[in-house]
């Protein structure tokens, strides 16, 4: 029988000198190992149903969905009723609404790493059973009020569609 082994690496993380104590017992005070490693993947992706809510946004509209059954409308669409089941129809929503309740964030994925702090908000809009989440721009997260909530707030489009989430943002119906 043949020995059998992995070829060796020529590229990827090469390190040396990666401390381990001889005495295992002492593990447990071995500082984290860090390392920089670029990765890069192209991944395909189906928005499938949702596919209409993206396409909305790219056209600077904002779509949700509604029960015909029990006119129940949401404000993130959904296929079927939460309430009664049943598949809901696309509607256009509103641009404009009000802040329900909002988070300063200081932290953030990479998408919001250089954005911090950001306000993430829950926008309520009239006739509209849920709330959407989303960015609130034009306020000081530094000096964040109680009096913010209730704000009416008008919803803007990215130029350039990314087709994200991202692509929609709230402002102050004053700015």
């Amino acid at each position: 029988m043949s020995e059998s082994r992995l070829p060796e690496r020529e590229d990827g993380t090469v390190v040396f000198g990666v401390p381990l104590p001889k005495d295992l017992r002492a593990l447990k005070d071995l500082a984290p190992l860090i390392i920089k490693h670029h990765y890069e993947i192209d991944y395909i992706h189906s928005y499938a149903q949702d596919s209409p809510f993206f396409a909305g946004l790219a056209n600077n509209r904002l779509l949700g969905t509604r029960c015909d059954s029990c006119n129940y409308t949401y404000a993130t669409p959904r296929a079927h009723c939460m309430e009664c089941g049943r598949e809901c129809t696309w509607v256009e929503l509103p641009q404009e609404g009000q802040i329900h309740t909002f988070t300063v964030c200081h932290y953030g994925s990479e998408e919001f790493l250089k954005e911090t702090p950001f306000i993430l908000a829950l926008i309520g809009f009239p006739g509209v059973d849920t709330l959407f989440l989303t960015r609130v721009v034009g306020l000081d997260p530094q000096a964040s009020s109680l009096d913010w909530i209730g704000m009416r707030v008008k919803a803007k489009f990215r130029r350039l569609s990314e087709l994200r989430p991202t692509d929609v943002y709230f402002v102050p119906t004053g700015a």
